[in-house]
């Protein structure tokens, strides 16, 4: 019985996307405990396990509708990591740190796997070079989304340690129709993202 290899590639791509994800979230609970908050690590979510970080809708429904589609957008997440404002040092900083480590846990990979495509997998050309080509591309993706200045992404609480007191919580406060802005954003201006993920890759690949 033949497989389809365009059916082997877009499970290929999801299961990318998940192990991407959750190493995402892994970036944030390992940040936010150096810097003293073990909320994640008591919530069981300081793990690599990727049944405790899945969104059924998310991280399995989402990007696997966008992906068998031929979606020229793909995206999605995991479970947030629970933080508590509280316990980080640093307050807002820490705060910020947190909400970085996740797309540069995202960034590691992408820079991993394209040393792994010049130095192991014989270029892109080669089989493995083409699929691990799939992951630099999907790992930038995630970075420059989650990067994003729209609450409820990382970028959000980037930019809110920076702006003025009295804008900082009305600014966060529109998280709740955040979800509406960026699949508007997606689906009508999808050069947002594909821009700057490209000239990325010119430079790892």
């Amino acid at each position: 019985m033949s497989v389809n290899p365009q059916f082997m590639i877009s499970l290929f791509q999801i299961i990318i996307f998940l192990l991407s994800a959750i190493l995402h979230e892994y970036g944030h609970a390992w940040m936010a405990l150096r810097l003293g908050d073990d909320t994640a690590e008591r919530a069981g979510r300081l793990t690599l396990n990727p049944l405790v970080h899945l969104d059924m809708f998310g991280s399995l429904l989402l990007p696997g509708m966008l992906i068998l589609t031929g979606s020229p957008v793909i995206f999605g997440y995991a479970k947030p990591v629970p933080i508590n404002l509280n316990n980080l040092r640093g307050g807002l900083t820490g705060q910020a740190k947190v909400a970085l480590a996740g797309p540069a846990a995202n960034f590691f990979l992408a820079i991993t796997a394209a040393l792994a495509i010049r130095y192991l997998a014989g270029g892109l050309n080669s089989g493995w070079g083409g699929l691990l080509a799939l992951v630099v591309v999907i790992n930038l993706v995630l970075m420059i989304f989650n990067l994003l200045p729209i609450p409820p992404l990382d970028g959000s609480k980037i930019l809110a340690t920076i702006l003025p007191e009295s804008w900082r919580y009305p600014y966060l406060s529109t998280e709740r129709w955040g979800f509406f802005v960026l699949l508007a954003i997606m689906l009508t201006w999808p050069q947002l993202l594909r821009y700057p993920i490209n000239w990325l890759l010119g430079l790892l690949l």
